[in-house]
C-alpha cells in the first residue's frame, strides 16, 4: 500500500505554481482574445465552461464565464500537482531543473506538452469537435512556454537543487508504507 506524504515545502509550492499560473495564463489569454480575436475576457471563459458545459455557455453571461474561470484555475492547479509529483519522482528532472538554465529548459518542453496533451487529448472529446491547427493553435503552443510551463516549472522547480530543499523530494514522493 502506498501512501502519499506531502511536506509544507511543497504545497506552498504547489499553492504558488497553480495560483501563478492561473494569473499569468489568464492575463496572457485574456489580452490574445481583446487585443488580438476583438473578443471579450467574459466570453473567453465562457469559451472555457462550454468544455463541459456545451455551447449554451457561450450564451451564459456572467454565470458560465465565472464557471469557466473556475475550470481554468482548476486546470492550472491541476498541471501544477502534476508537475509536483513528476519532480518528486524523477531524480533526473530535479538534476535539470538545477543545471544552468535548467527552469527554462523543462518549461520550454513542459509548458508546450501541456497544450498538446489539452488540445489533442482533451478538448476535442469533451465539445466533439475535430482537431483544428489554425494560427491560434500555434499561438497557443508557443505561448505555453512562457506563460504556463514558465510559471509552473519556476514556482515548484527553482531551488531544488540546494542542499536544504533535498527533502521536498523525500517528502512529496508516494512513498510505500508498512
Amino acid at each position: 500500500m502506498a501512501t502519499r506524504v506531502l511536506n509544507r515545502d511543497s504545497l506552498r509550492r504547489l499553492a504558488r505554481a497553480g495560483v501563478l499560473t492561473a494569473i499569468v495564463d489568464g492575463a496572457f489569454s485574456s489580452v490574445l482574445s481583446v487585443a488580438f480575436y476583438h473578443s471579450t475576457v467574459a466570453r473567453l471563459f465562457q469559451g472555457v465552461a462550454s468544455t463541459l458545459l456545451g455551447r449554451a455557455a457561450l450564451d451564459g453571461g456572467t454565470r458560465t464565464a465565472l464557471i469557466g474561470l473556475a475550470m481554468h484555475v482548476c486546470v492550472a492547479f491541476w498541471w501544477s500537482a502534476v508537475f509536483l509529483v513528476l519532480v518528486s519522482w524523477s531524480e533526473r528532472l530535479r538534476g535539470v531543473l538545477a543545471s544552468p538554465l535548467g527552469v527554462f529548459k523543462v518549461a520550454a518542453v513542459y509548458g508546450p506538452c501541456i497544450w498538446l496533451v489539452m488540445s489533442l487529448l482533451v478538448i476535442p472529446p469533451l465539445r466533439h469537435t475535430p482537431i483544428t491547427f489554425n494560427i491560434r493553435w500555434w499561438v497557443q503552443l508557443v505561448g505555453h512556454f512562457p506563460f504556463v510551463g514558465l510559471p509552473i516549472v519556476a514556482s515548484i522547480g527553482r531551488g531544488l537543487g540546494d542542499a536544504t530543499n533535498q527533502t521536498f523530494a523525500q517528502g512529496a514522493a508516494v512513498t510505500p508504507s508498512a
